[in-house]
């Protein structure tokens, strides 16, 4: 994290909007310190929301519950009422960021912290990708994205996943995306630093809703 924070230096950061889930919270509290920013909590930048897989194991799901593989194959299906599907997501984590966006005190460099899923869906959006294939967004633990967003031009991804630590790059095997250098500020942009959670096409144990 101390590599993520020296690498963000760089970069003018207007505001800090962060999802309130605690793992995203900490995150941005480290990022905002010495820049004299308050972070703004957004609840439509929290994760996705699964219902009552929250707590399960993601392969021992795999193995038991066809529904869930089911829905890691396409998460633009809810399998049951009290799952969020891809789509819901991606309206409710656009929507905040454009709203931000609008206010006056957030600046041209806001920096927005939220869970990996929420992250590829704000980037598939703002690149024309479906929400369908958002899940071939690499987005790692503490990256970086950044996307251009300047009057009526369409968006520009300018760097995607990115993070400072060593061996960001990978073998074929593990690939990860990457662009360029997020140094030179273009003069719009959203900033979006990953903590990491994720919902889908991950192992670990499956999180919900705070």
């Amino acid at each position: 994290m101390a590599r993520l924070a020296d690498a963000l230096s760089v970069l003018p950061i207007s505001a800090i909007i962060s999802s309130p889930l605690e793992r995203a919270r900490d995150t941005a509290e480290i990022l905002a310190q010495g820049r004299g920013l308050e972070v703004w909590l957004e609840p439509d930048l929290m994760d996705t929301d699964v219902g009552h897989w929250a707590g399960e194991r993601y392969d021992d799901l795999l193995k038991k519950d066809p529904a869930w593989k089911a829905f890691v194959h396409d998460p633009t299906v809810a399998p049951a009422p009290d799952i969020e599907t891809f789509p819901q997501v991606q309206q409710r984590a656009v929507a905040a960021v454009e709203r931000w966006r609008q206010r006056p005190e957030v600046g041209a460099w806001p920096l927005f912290v939220a869970h990996a899923d929420v992250i590829k869906l704000l980037l598939a959006h703002y690149s024309g990708l479906p929400a369908r294939r958002a899940p071939l967004l690499v987005i790692d633990n503490a990256s970086v994205s950044i996307v251009e967003l300047e009057g009526e031009l369409p968006p520009r991804l300018v760097a995607v996943g990115w993070t400072p630590r060593p061996g960001w790059l990978r073998l074929p095997e593990a690939p990860a995306s990457g662009a360029s250098d997020p140094a030179a500020p273009p003069s719009s942009s959203t900033a979006v630093s990953s903590d990491g959670g994720s919902q889908s096409g991950e192992k670990g144990t499956i999180e919900g809703e705070a």
